[in-house]
C-alpha cells in the first residue's frame, strides 16, 4: 500500500484519533498533515508491513511532540461534526454524548486515556496499541482496566445525579 492509498483509507481514523487527544478541530487537522508528512519521510526509508498501527504510532508521536512544544493541551468545548442527514435534535444529543465522553476520557491519567482511545475507540489490538505507546502488553491492560473502571464510575455517578 502506498501513502496515497493509506491516506484515503486512514485519514478519517487519524483525524478522529488526534481530535480525541487534542479536542480541537484545527489542531487535529494540522497534526494529521504533520503525521502524513512524517510518514512520507519514513516510508522512503522503511518497508512498513502493517500501515494502520504504524500510522497511529506516528500520529501519537506527532501529538506528543506538539504537546511538548506547546507545553499544554489546547482544550475547547467546540465539537465539529461533518454534515449529516440526522435531525438537529439527534445531532445535539450525539454532540453532548461525544463531548461528555471526551471530558470523561480527558479526566483520566494520560496513559489510561491513550489506551482507551486506541483500543476502545479505534479498535486497535492490544499488541498494536502497546507498540504505539511503547508499553508492555500487561502494562497496557492495566491502564485499560483502570481507565474503563473510572469511566464507568463517572457514568454511574452522572446517572445518580440525574436520576
Amino acid at each position: 500500500m502506498d501513502l496515497d492509498e493509506a491516506f484515503e483509507a486512514y485519514v478519517d481514523d487519524l483525524y478522529r484519533y488526534l481530535f480525541s487527544l487534542s479536542k480541537n478541530h484545527h489542531t487535529a487537522e494540522d497534526l494529521v498533515q504533520e503525521t502524513f508528512y512524517r510518514a512520507f519521510l519514513q516510508l522512503s526509508e522503511d518497508d512498513i508491513r502493517q500501515i494502520k498501527p504504524w500510522l497511529f504510532k506516528v500520529a501519537y508521536h506527532t501529538f506528543i511532540d506538539f504537546n511538548r512544544k506547546h507545553q499544554r493541551l489546547v482544550i475547547t468545548d467546540e465539537v465539529q461534526h461533518r454534515i449529516s442527514v440526522k435531525t438537529p435534535e439527534m445531532d445535539l444529543i450525539e454532540k453532548e454524548g461525544f463531548t461528555t465522553l471526551m471530558n470523561d476520557l480527558h479526566s483520566l491519567k494520560e496513559s489510561e486515556m491513550h489506551a482507551l482511545v486506541l483500543c476502545d475507540l479505534h479498535q486497535l489490538s492490544l499488541k498494536e496499541a502497546a507498540e504505539i505507546l511503547q508499553l508492555n502488553i500487561n502494562t497496557l491492560k492495566s491502564h485499560l482496566s483502570r481507565g474503563r473502571k473510572k469511566v464507568v464510575e463517572r457514568v454511574k455517578e452522572r446517572r445518580r445525579q440525574d436520576g
